[in-house]
């Protein structure tokens, strides 16, 4: 009986550990470098995979029919192997340029499922990043990772969801709007103190609060999640641990979450 209740309890302590180490921006690995998220490196990866088969593709087309051409007309000799190899290299040098990876426009962002969201709009603040002051910049990449999380937690979720219309709002329009505001003050003036604050302050400042809102917004949906594990982890530990799980079932907080039906099951007896 304690072993297990111990062991109930350990879940619940690793499940709050996970919703605190969420809400310091998770524990999945980091995106590759020069990606500030795992949504925009997967879509650079898409891009050169398909720059590679491009690639590929061309190289193999040109020496088959470079192939097929000598099997008809006659050997290809010294100009036409010359040929063949400056076509080669033109294919590679174009097509492994090329196509490139787009970046989204503001009114794209907010559009697609989670991922798509997430990956567009990951992408879209790298191409901004450089324009923004060295604080800015820091929080840029942040918000890299909690987009990751928060896209994983809004996995499954309906757009006529409360919470998928607020991100929505969030990421497509109150993140992109701040940074194109201040964009267009001139770079020589965003130094410059104006109303008590300059204009890379005020960034910051800016992109700081909305960090924070991703974050309540991801730890309010975590935190559901967490009430389920508790409820059925105490659920199946008074289902076969006994009365002891139960008094501490009676005494969990009020999650708002309506228990599961305790009644143990019957036991069938032998006539």
């Amino acid at each position: 009986m304690a072993d297990s209740t111990r062991e109930s309890d350990r879940i619940l302590r690793e499940a709050k550990t996970s919703l605190a180490v969420q809400r310091d921006g998770g524990t999945h690995r980091p995106a590759p470098r020069g990606s500030i998220g795992r949504g925009s490196a997967q879509l650079k990866m898409k891009s050169l995979l398909k720059r590679v088969r491009n690639v590929a593709l061309a190289v193999v087309t040109i020496w088959v029919g470079a192939g097929i051409f000598s099997a008809i007309v006659g050997p290809l000799l010294f100009w036409g192997l010359m040929a063949t190899l400056l076509a080669t290299v033109v294919a590679v040098g174009v097509f492994g340029v090329l196509p490139k990876v787009k970046v989204p426009k503001r009114a794209e962002l907010k559009q697609g499922n989670p991922a798509q969201m997430v990956a567009r709009t990951e992408l879209w603040l790298e191409a901004q990043r450089s324009a923004l002051p060295p604080p800015a910049q820091v929080i840029v990449g942040q918000l890299g990772v909690q987009l990751d999380a928060l896209g994983l937690q809004l996995k499954g979720l309906g757009d006529n969801e409360p919470a998928m219309a607020e991100v929505r709002e969030l990421v497509g329009e109150y993140i992109p709007e701040t940074i194109d505001n201040y964009r267009k003050i001139p770079a020589h003036l965003r130094s410059e103190e104006y109303a008590g604050k300059t204009a890379d302050e005020r960034l910051t400042e800016s992109l700081t609060k909305l960090s924070g809102e991703i974050d309540r917004v991801t730890r309010r949906l975590a935190e559901g999640a967490l009430d389920d594990l508790a409820i059925k982890s105490r659920y199946l530990e008074y289902r076969y641990g006994g009365a002891e799980a139960l008094e501490d079932m009676t005494g969990m907080p009020d999650t708002g979450v309506p228990l599961p039906d305790l009644a143990p099951a019957p036991v069938r007896q032998e006539r």
